[in-house]
């Protein structure tokens, strides 16, 4: 098999964020890493015709929470849209774009995201986050649901206040009432999180779910006016409805409908006019398509699909954004007999099915915190093509730490299966699909089991024979690349290279420095700061420089806000006076993550260069400076 290139992974590649049913088309988002990542939004009309809706220029992407999610909606033709540049929203009606929102005091001071609009589409609720002065700190940002003209600006009045976070605000199908979710620090989205509806008539408030120990997301209403939500009380995020007076279970699954509320705006499940529900469920780290009848029969659809999202109600079934081990993300309309019409193909790659890698789950022994025997979880894909003896292996951490590895094409993973590795992306105790126990395996204890799994999980396999125990290499980025610092700054690491992707390396000056929205999350993860100021200082990998010798290729983006490039300077200044053989390079104009074609195609071939250099590859990729080789 030929290599799959750099190249090959930027061109033509976007990212989808949602997909929306409208009059009879579809409107979906697509960050293009041709143009820098900007988000532009496109339309499908009923006839398959497609244009893009956005003036050039524009990027449909909000900073609430830094994250973002929930960028834009849709209501009756009307798309209304938060624009990067300045955080405002807009109308967008048949090409005429609206300001709504007024002039923030503070540059982006004032960011909106997540909303709803009224049935006769004169105004809507959204999530606003204000910023009250330049680099305020997290303690003076103030999340809140406000009201605001959908047609014309306006000063947005405040409708919920006092919790530290808001998401999800929903109005019922009449518009006389509004849903929302809520939570304080230190809980986190998949924490403790509160269902909260009011009247807009008499202001009366019921909370219908949460509160500790329960996570609760995606409220929606039927036309009858009781409201489904997402809840983990059993253990397992599973489908819930209040009928006014009560909740009863619709869906209980050891499996998980519910995804962690990173972003804004996400949509698991979908209410069909006729009060079926179709949602997607994740079981040993797979998803699946499955229709809930009014009876409460359940269906599951018989599609390729392993990863699906943004699903929502379209006719007699659903609109969603789905891949496949073997395909991209694309758009797709799924019937609720399983038929599927791709709307928004993903890109033809050129790549023939056969030699694509496709993930084998494994679970595999490790421990806990404490040294107890566990099993946790991954994905393995085996080098493609024909390779002469045991392959490198590259263990791949995702971020979160609360997240998950996806088991869809991502033409990323493949560009290492290509060039002869096995990748081993690892579902550390701590990651989601697996259930709130396993989630919840990670409190006080990041840095430990996150570390003892990705180590079981290498050492599973080189002593299967499967990889080769001498060219072991870990990356990861953000959570993850406290994790990849964290396994190599330790002395009987087995890794001889890593790669940081924008990670922590100072967890204290990480609890100082970090947004509203993680500045309370090591509180779970670490414990509550400054009382265990000692145990931040005993996992953070700068204070372990002594015991850290495996060559290590740095990557930053020189305006991220979530992990600030000091983070990365400090552990390459660290290694670079130590002598330990250490690349590094910080890429202009990116934040938390890579999004322009340029910078995504340049760090995956530098990596590359980094790993040929040490493990004896050839390799057709411009080389990396590497300092102390």
């Amino acid at each position: 098999m030929t290599p799959v290139t750099s190249d090959l992974v930027v061109t033509a590649a976007v990212r989808l964020d949602a997909a929306v049913p409208d009059r009879g088309g579809v409107v979906w988002g697509e960050g293009r890493a041709a143009d820098g990542g900007r988000v532009q939004l496109v339309r499908r009309a009923a006839d398959g015709t497609t244009h893009d809706l956005l003036p050039e220029g524009s990027n449909a992407r909000t900073a609430v929470h830094e994250y973002g999610g929930g960028a834009w909606w849709v209501h009756g033709g009307v798309v209304f849209t938060v624009d990067w540049s300045d955080q405002r929203l807009r109308r967008v009606d048949d090409g005429v774009v609206t300001l709504l929102t007024p002039e923030p005091a503070v540059p982006r001071g004032d960011r909106y995201a997540d909303g709803d609009v009224a049935p006769d589409g004169s105004w809507l609720v959204c999530v606003r986050e204000h910023h009250p002065t330049a680099g305020a700190p997290a303690t003076d940002v103030v999340n809140e649901v406000v009201r605001l003209s959908a047609v014309e600006l306006s000063e947005p009045e405040v409708l919920v206040s006092g919790p530290d976070f808001v998401a999800a605000p929903r109005l019922s199908r009449d518009g006389r009432r509004l849903a929302w979710l809520s939570w304080d620090h230190p809980s986190m989205p998949w924490d403790d999180v509160v269902l909260t509806v009011r009247s807009l008539d008499s202001g009366e408030e019921t909370v219908v779910a949460g509160g500790p120990g329960e996570s609760v997301s995606e409220p929606a209403w039927h036309d009858d006016g009781s409201l489904t939500f997402i809840s983990d009380r059993t253990g397992w995020w599973n489908l819930y409805r209040w009928t006014g007076s009560s909740v009863e279970p619709l869906v209980v699954l050891d499996a998980e409908i519910g995804e962690p509320g990173w972003q804004l705006g996400g949509s698991r499940y979908a209410v069909l006019d006729d009060g079926s529900l179709v949602f997607a469920r994740s079981s040993d780290g797979f998803d699946v398509l499955v229709v809930r009848a009014v009876s409460g029969e359940l269906t599951e659809l018989d599609t390729s699909f392993s990863a699906i999202r943004s699903v929502r109600a379209d006719g007699d079934g659903v609109v969603c954004i789905a891949g496949s081990p073997v395909a991209e993300p694309g758009v797709h309309r799924v019937s609720v007999a399983g038929a599927v019409e791709t709307l928004r193909p993903p890109r033809d790659l050129g790549l023939d099915p056969d030699t694509i890698s496709v993930p084998e789950p494994m679970t595999f022994p490790s421990v806990d915190g404490d040294g107890n025997a566990r099993d946790a979880h991954a994905l393995y894909y085996p080098p493609s093509g024909s390779v002469s003896g045991p392959p490198p292996l590259l263990v791949v951490i995702h971020g979160g730490p609360t997240g998950a590895a996806t088991p869809v094409l991502a033409v990323g993973l493949q560009y290492w299966t290509s060039h002869g590795f096995g990748v081993v992306d690892v579902n550390y105790g701590g990651s989601t699909g697996y259930g709130r126990a396993y989630r919840e395996q990670l409190q006080g204890a990041w840095g430990i089991v996150d570390v003892a799994d990705c180590l079981a999980a290498a050492r599973a396999l080189a002593s299967a024979g499967r990889v080769d125990p001498e060219r072991l290499a870990i990356r990861g980025g953000s959570a993850g690349g406290f994790t990849v610092l964290a396994s190599l700054a330790r002395p009987d690491t087995p890794f001889a290279a890593g790669a940081d992707h924008f990670g922590v390396a100072d967890l204290e000056a990480l609890a100082r420095d970090t947004h509203k929205f993680e500045s309370r999350y090591l509180d779970g993860l670490v414990g509550p700061y400054p009382e265990a100021r000692d145990v931040y200082v005993a996992r953070s990998p700068l204070t372990h420089v002594g015991e850290f010798s495996t060559p290590l290729i740095v990557l930053q983006g020189d305006e991220d806000a979530i992990v600030p490039p000091n983070q990365s300077e400090m552990i390459v200044s660290a290694l670079r006076d130590k002598g330990v053989p250490v690349a590094y390079l910080l890429f202009a104009g990116e934040q938390h993550g890579f999004r322009a074609a340029e910078n995504i195609k340049r760090a995956l071939d530098a990596e590359l260069a980094f790993y040929a250099r040490l493990f004896g590859l050839t390799v057709d990729v411009p080389p990396v400076e590497i300092e102390n080789l």
